[in-house]
């Protein structure tokens, strides 16, 4: 008998929406852009003008010509890193407590995010 797949969850991500990042790792190395959207059950992130794909629609009621569009595709969170404007570098990211509020920072420059 075959063993069941098992999906990896992360509970948690390291990147949130809303913040710059820059990508590690594949076709779009070292291209940075901002996070529109977070899939925490798939650990990907959508990024703007990141993982651009041509997508071919069929002619269907609200697009009757039909045709090739192009979109962005999600990609997985680990090939991303919080981009910090200050050093212009991709950084990895800490926690403190700062008048009784957890904040993160940079880990480069030590900037609160």
């Amino acid at each position: 008998m075959a063993k069941p797949k098992i999906k990896f969850v992360p509970t948690k991500m390291h990147v949130r929406t809303g913040d710059t990042v820059m990508v590690i790792s594949g076709s779009d190395k070292g291209k940075t852009g901002k996070i529109t959207k977070v899939f925490t059950k798939k650990g990907k992130v959508l990024v703007e003008g990141i993982n651009v794909v041509t997508k071919h629609l069929k002619p269907s009621q609200a697009n009757p010509q039909g045709g090739v569009v192009t979109m962005e595709a999600p990609i997985f969170s680990s090939k991303v890193m919080i981009f910090d404007a200050k050093t212009g570098k991709p950084t990895r990211i800490g926690s403190k407590v700062v008048d009784g509020k957890k904040v993160r920072y940079s880990k480069v420059s030590g900037e609160t995010l």
